[in-house]
């Protein structure tokens, strides 16, 4: 998957009009650390940001004593606790901010919609607007599920570095839900290049028999996310994948867009 700081360049400049520099500064280096898997050394965040050792220094000393670094017996810096609150909070608020757009996917679809993250190595659910159809589901706000055998899973997944997928499967084990679950890395690869190849993914009956789930990412999310929407097998149809699809892509669009704007206002 693309970084979050994909779209920063490697020098920034030395503060935006109205900004504070050491604020800025601060969280760039927070999300390098994040990007380079959450654990650096200072040589490595001056190569990669620019700035003079010194500087690097002073700025994660204070991100230390905040509690938002820690750093490690070998000397090297990973990201601190207090980031943890701030993470959840962030995630609830992203689900609030996303049901406008899953309420409307209920509309045109007439399935239940959902929003869920990549938390760790595992798939939690941060918000659902329920179809009126009445109909109970595995997809609940705050569940937490593997990757593997959800259609928000693969969404999420489809575009990690296959060795990392084969790392995370490794450590979570394929548990079979139901008999039509994948339970093996190779299948489970051919199917990210599947979901690469048609821009969305499918849970067939994988999570739980009789359900069938359409998920897509959300593109330029500030963390990992994607939205779906999940029904009876029977309603759910190829028929209704060809309808649905283009729906769940526009508000995928849309929500980036939205999330885009809400962070760049002054």
């Amino acid at each position: 998957m693309p970084s979050s700081h994909a779209s920063t360049s490697d020098s920034k400049p030395a503060a935006s009009s109205g900004g504070v520099q050491s604020l800025e500064r601060a969280f760039d280096l927070l999300e390098r650390m994040a990007d380079a898997g959450g654990e650096v050394g200072l040589s490595e965040l001056s190569a990669s940001s620019g700035l003079p050792l010194p500087t690097i220094h002073r700025l994660m000393r204070t991100l230390v004593v905040c509690g938002y670094v820690r750093q490690q017996p070998n000397r090297r810096y990973a990201l601190g606790p207090r980031l943890i609150r701030l993470g959840e909070s962030a995630s609830r608020l992203l689900g609030t901010w996303a049901r406008p757009y899953l309420a409307r996917l209920v509309e045109e679809t007439g399935e239940t919609a959902n929003m869920a993250l990549l938390d760790g190595d595992e798939i939690v659910y941060v918000a659902q607007v329920p179809s009126k159809h009445s109909m109970r589901m595995f997809t609940e706000v705050g569940r937490r599920v593997l990757p593997h055998s959800t259609g928000v899973g693969k969404a999420l997944l489809a575009h990690t570095p296959p060795e990392e997928v084969r790392a995370l499967l490794a450590r979570t084990g394929m548990p079979a839900a139901t008999e039509k679950t994948i339970t093996t890395p190779d299948d489970f690869l051919d199917a990210l290049e599947q979901v690469r190849r048609v821009g969305y993914a499918v849970d067939d009956n994988e999570q739980e028999i009789g359900v069938r789930c359409l998920a897509v990412s959300v593109p330029n999310s500030p963390t990992s996310a994607a939205i779906s929407i999940s029904g009876p097998a029977g309603r759910v149809t190829e028929a209704a994948t060809e309808r649905i699809v283009p729906i769940l892509q526009q508000a995928a669009k849309e929500l980036s867009d939205a999330l885009a704007s809400s962070g760049s206002t002054g």
